[in-house]
């Protein structure tokens, strides 16, 4: 069986600090956010899409990462074809911050999709027919594709720690690569550089920022031990508590 991952080392946190190109910063509020993790193949032999971040950016800039970003306020309202499943929704809604709805709870797991759209030119959905009222999901109706959401599973969450330039309380999501139906060349927002689809060993030599790293490992854990990811498993949840990093379990 594989070995479960540890909780944060203070060496790792303070290298995570230095990796991700942030500085010292005042408090802020962690902001919902999605990421995607996208499986071609079953089991721990899968390859995953990631790419790198451009140089540019004041975030984790030139690592290696999944798809993903913050939740846009459109995002709660794109039409989709279905629902999430309810061991996922139920998850959520019981572990947010805050005030949990499941419009909210519906709006992180379609920025996955948005973003993945957005950073690798990715369609994640059926082939339907599926208006969307904002701009940020025209390329869906566009290419006749309507968000889906009834496939995704939750594999970790993480917030940022304080003092950082951005923080986010952070859900990955996994899907299979058989949800996609619409393929780009690339990504329009070129936020991601550098696409290549991996196996958890490959990417691990990657430059990553640590709870990439640790992501990885869970998701090794998780598709040794629970290969069609099962949707009501328990799922890690790495967190700042006083001075030590926490992998709790939700």
């Amino acid at each position: 069986m594989a070995k479960a991952p540890e909780t944060l080392t203070r060496d790792e946190i303070e290298e995570a600090a230095a990796l991700d190109g942030s500085k010292r910063s005042p408090n802020m509020r962690p902001k919902d956010a999605g990421t995607l993790i996208i499986l071609d193949g079953k089991g721990a032999d899968a390859k995953m899409l990631m790419g790198r971040r451009h140089h540019r950016h004041a975030f984790m800039p030139g690592l290696f990462v999944f798809p993903g970003g913050r939740v846009d306020r459109a995002d709660g309202d794109a039409k989709t074809t279905d629902n999430l499943h309810p061991e996922v929704e139920t998850r959520l809604l019981r572990h947010m911050k805050g005030r949990p709805t499941k419009r909210r709870a519906r709006a992180v797991a379609l920025a996955t999709i948005r973003e993945t759209y957005e950073e690798a030119g990715l369609l994640l959905g059926r082939r339907e027919d599926c208006p969307q009222s904002h701009r940020d999901w025209a390329a869906f109706p566009e290419h006749g594709v309507a968000p889906s959401l009834g496939n995704l599973r939750l594999i970790a969450r993480a917030i940022t720690p304080p003092g950082r330039t951005r923080r986010f309380d952070a859900w990955f999501f996994a899907a299979q690569m058989d949800d996609i139906a619409h393929q780009l060349d690339a990504g329009p927002s070129g936020e991601l550089e550098d696409l290549h689809w991996l196996t958890i060993p490959e990417a691990k030599r990657l430059e990553l920022p640590v709870i990439t790293l640790k992501i990885l490992q869970e998701l090794e854990l998780r598709l040794t031990e629970d290969p069609d990811l099962t949707p009501g498993n328990p799922v890690p949840f790495y967190h700042l508590r006083g001075k030590t990093f926490l992998r709790d379990m939700i």
